[in-house]
Protein backbone atom coordinates (compact mmCIF):
# COMPACT_ATOMS: atom_id res chain seq x y z
CA UNK A 1 0.00 0.00 0.00
CA UNK A 2 1.61 3.19 -1.20
CA UNK A 3 1.36 6.03 2.21
CA UNK A 4 -1.83 8.50 1.95
CA UNK A 5 -0.36 10.73 4.75
CA UNK A 6 1.29 13.98 3.20
CA UNK A 7 2.97 16.97 5.23
CA UNK A 8 0.55 20.07 4.93
CA UNK A 9 -2.57 17.77 4.70
CA UNK A 10 -5.49 16.33 7.28
CA UNK A 11 -3.24 13.47 8.90
CA UNK A 12 -5.14 9.59 8.12
CA UNK A 13 -7.16 8.63 10.95
CA UNK A 14 -7.16 5.23 12.14
CA UNK A 15 -7.59 3.75 15.45
CA UNK A 16 -5.36 1.06 17.16
CA UNK A 17 -6.26 -0.55 20.43
CA UNK A 18 -3.48 -0.16 23.30
CA UNK A 19 -1.95 -3.05 24.84
CA UNK A 20 -4.86 -3.05 27.05
CA UNK A 21 -7.34 -3.86 24.08
CA UNK A 22 -8.72 -0.25 24.70
CA UNK A 23 -8.88 1.68 21.31
CA UNK A 24 -7.47 5.12 20.38
CA UNK A 25 -8.95 6.82 17.31
CA UNK A 26 -6.34 9.98 15.95
CA UNK A 27 -10.11 11.91 15.02
CA UNK A 28 -10.96 11.84 19.04
CA UNK A 29 -7.85 13.67 19.22
CA UNK A 30 -8.41 16.61 17.39
CA UNK A 31 -7.85 19.81 20.13
CA UNK A 32 -4.70 18.26 21.03
CA UNK A 33 -1.24 17.95 19.66
CA UNK A 34 -0.44 14.29 18.61
CA UNK A 35 2.99 12.89 18.12
CA UNK A 36 2.90 9.45 16.40
CA UNK A 37 6.36 7.80 17.22
CA UNK A 38 7.01 4.20 15.74
CA UNK A 39 8.07 2.18 17.93
CA UNK A 40 10.24 -1.12 18.82
CA UNK A 41 10.77 -3.27 21.79
CA UNK A 42 13.96 -4.12 20.39
CA UNK A 43 15.13 -1.59 18.85
CA UNK A 44 18.29 0.82 20.70
CA UNK A 45 16.94 3.58 18.35
CA UNK A 46 13.77 3.37 19.66
CA UNK A 47 14.80 2.62 23.26
CA UNK A 48 17.05 5.94 22.67
CA UNK A 49 14.17 8.02 21.76
CA UNK A 50 12.38 7.34 24.74
CA UNK A 51 15.11 8.33 27.20
CA UNK A 52 15.04 11.63 24.61
CA UNK A 53 11.27 12.14 25.12
CA UNK A 54 11.37 11.89 28.99
CA UNK A 55 14.08 14.17 29.14
CA UNK A 56 12.21 16.47 26.98
CA UNK A 57 8.79 16.24 29.03
CA UNK A 58 6.75 16.54 25.96
CA UNK A 59 5.26 13.21 26.80
CA UNK A 60 4.24 14.73 30.24
CA UNK A 61 2.61 18.36 28.29
CA UNK A 62 -0.93 18.72 28.97
CA UNK A 63 -1.80 19.40 25.34
CA UNK A 64 0.35 16.63 23.46
CA UNK A 65 -0.50 12.90 23.30
CA UNK A 66 2.32 10.96 22.44
CA UNK A 67 1.34 7.97 21.01
CA UNK A 68 4.04 5.42 20.27
CA UNK A 69 2.71 2.19 17.32
CA UNK A 70 4.47 -0.93 17.32
CA UNK A 71 3.88 -1.92 14.13
CA UNK A 72 7.06 -4.63 13.91
CA UNK A 73 5.56 -8.35 12.68
CA UNK A 74 8.00 -10.38 14.85
CA UNK A 75 7.01 -8.29 18.48
CA UNK A 76 4.82 -10.25 20.21
CA UNK A 77 2.20 -8.39 23.16
CA UNK A 78 4.16 -9.95 25.49
CA UNK A 79 7.63 -8.38 24.60
CA UNK A 80 6.01 -4.86 24.01
CA UNK A 81 4.83 -4.90 27.44
CA UNK A 82 7.82 -6.10 28.67
CA UNK A 83 10.03 -3.30 27.18
CA UNK A 84 7.14 0.00 27.26
CA UNK A 85 6.72 -1.31 31.20
CA UNK A 86 10.38 -1.02 31.60
CA UNK A 87 10.81 2.01 29.34
CA UNK A 88 8.12 3.58 31.55
CA UNK A 89 6.49 4.46 28.34
CA UNK A 90 2.45 4.57 27.85
CA UNK A 91 0.39 3.89 25.21
CA UNK A 92 1.77 1.48 23.24
CA UNK A 93 -0.80 0.78 20.24
CA UNK A 94 -0.37 -2.00 18.43
CA UNK A 95 -0.33 -2.19 14.71
CA UNK A 96 0.01 -6.07 13.76
CA UNK A 97 -0.44 -5.69 10.40
CA UNK A 98 1.47 -2.52 10.21
CA UNK A 99 -1.92 -0.70 8.05
CA UNK A 100 -1.09 2.45 9.83
CA UNK A 101 2.86 2.13 9.49
CA UNK A 102 1.74 1.64 5.49
CA UNK A 103 -1.06 4.59 5.89
CA UNK A 104 1.90 7.09 7.20
CA UNK A 105 4.55 5.65 5.50
CA UNK A 106 6.79 4.76 8.30
CA UNK A 107 10.05 3.31 7.73
CA UNK A 108 11.89 2.89 10.95
CA UNK A 109 11.79 2.87 14.94
CA UNK A 110 11.39 5.66 15.85
CA UNK A 111 9.56 7.44 12.56
CA UNK A 112 7.86 10.31 14.24
CA UNK A 113 4.82 12.03 13.04
CA UNK A 114 3.23 15.39 14.11
CA UNK A 115 -0.26 15.90 13.88
CA UNK A 116 -1.45 19.26 14.94
CA UNK A 117 -4.72 20.41 17.02
CA UNK A 118 -6.63 20.78 13.64
CA UNK A 119 -5.79 17.10 12.87
CA UNK A 120 -3.40 18.52 10.01
CA UNK A 121 0.06 16.33 9.56
CA UNK A 122 2.56 19.10 10.47
CA UNK A 123 5.74 16.94 10.43
CA UNK A 124 7.37 13.75 9.82
CA UNK A 125 10.68 11.94 10.40
CA UNK A 126 13.59 11.63 12.62
CA UNK A 127 13.13 12.75 16.23
CA UNK A 128 16.30 14.92 16.36
CA UNK A 129 19.40 14.87 13.71
CA UNK A 130 21.65 12.39 16.60
CA UNK A 131 23.61 9.24 14.86
CA UNK A 132 24.85 6.33 15.74
CA UNK A 133 28.30 8.07 15.71
CA UNK A 134 27.48 11.05 17.70
CA UNK A 135 24.57 10.28 19.72
CA UNK A 136 23.93 13.87 20.87
CA UNK A 137 21.46 15.45 19.10
CA UNK A 138 22.21 19.17 18.28
CA UNK A 139 18.70 19.93 16.83
CA UNK A 140 15.53 18.18 18.27
CA UNK A 141 13.43 18.25 14.96
CA UNK A 142 10.36 17.04 17.25
CA UNK A 143 10.63 19.70 19.98
CA UNK A 144 11.28 22.05 17.13
CA UNK A 145 7.70 21.10 15.62
CA UNK A 146 5.71 20.93 18.97
CA UNK A 147 7.63 24.57 20.21
CA UNK A 148 5.88 25.65 16.19
CA UNK A 149 2.63 24.42 16.74
CA UNK A 150 2.50 26.30 20.07
CA UNK A 151 3.40 29.45 18.58
CA UNK A 152 0.66 29.30 15.83
CA UNK A 153 3.79 28.89 12.66
CA UNK A 154 5.03 25.91 10.65
CA UNK A 155 8.21 24.17 11.72
CA UNK A 156 11.36 25.21 9.89
CA UNK A 157 11.39 21.71 8.83
CA UNK A 158 8.42 20.26 7.56
CA UNK A 159 10.37 16.38 6.73
CA UNK A 160 13.52 14.80 7.36
CA UNK A 161 15.01 10.93 6.88
CA UNK A 162 13.95 8.82 9.44
CA UNK A 163 16.30 7.21 11.48
CA UNK A 164 16.82 4.26 13.02
CA UNK A 165 16.04 0.47 12.71
CA UNK A 166 13.77 -0.96 9.53
CA UNK A 167 9.84 -1.45 10.37
CA UNK A 168 9.72 -5.37 10.35
CA UNK A 169 7.04 -5.82 7.91
CA UNK A 170 7.65 -9.65 7.09
CA UNK A 171 8.88 -12.72 8.74
CA UNK A 172 12.16 -14.19 7.52
CA UNK A 173 11.11 -17.40 5.79
CA UNK A 174 7.46 -16.05 4.83
CA UNK A 175 6.39 -14.77 1.46
CA UNK A 176 5.06 -11.22 1.34
CA UNK A 177 1.18 -12.50 1.50
CA UNK A 178 2.22 -14.22 4.99
CA UNK A 179 2.67 -17.97 3.90
CA UNK A 180 5.91 -20.14 4.16
CA UNK A 181 7.98 -19.78 1.46
CA UNK A 182 8.38 -22.99 -0.12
Amino acid sequence: MDAVASVGQPAPDFSLPDLDGEALSLARAKGRIVVLIFWSAECPWSGRGDEALAESGLDQADDVLVWRVASNVNEDGAQLRNAAEARGVAPVLVDIEHQVADLYGALTTPHVFVVDQTGTLVYGGALNDATWRDPEPSRTYLAEAVQAIRQGTEPELRQTPGRGCTIVRHLPGTDRSGGQEG
